[in-house]
């Protein structure tokens, strides 16, 4: 069943992916078919340029649903802000 999106939502980019797509963030309504992080994450590259390089990798990208991780498989229903950054490495 797909979601219904009808609120905007804040897509925030860290790092090197606010370096590749040029955004720090975006307000937009996903189209329906986006269900999941995974989903989302596989819809990126296909908004064609710079989202294509910087999502050619979504096995290397961390998503966050208002501020708390989530997994790919995580539905994205309801989430007003999505962050999207690199995995965090601590020393």
């Amino acid at each position: 069943m797909a979601a219904v999106h009808d609120q905007t939502i804040v897509l925030r980019y860290f790092a090197w992916l606010r370096e590749k797509t040029g955004l720090n963030e975006e307000r937009l309504t996903l189209p329906p078919e986006i269900v999941t992080v995974a989903d989302l994450l596989s819809w990126q590259p296909t908004r064609g340029h710079p989202f294509d390089l910087a999502f050619a990798k979504p096995e290397a990208i961390r998503v966050a649903l208002d501020h708390a991780h989530a997994k790919p498989a995580a539905p994205i229903a309801g989430a007003r802000e999505i962050a999207f950054f690199p995995p965090v490495t601590g020393g």
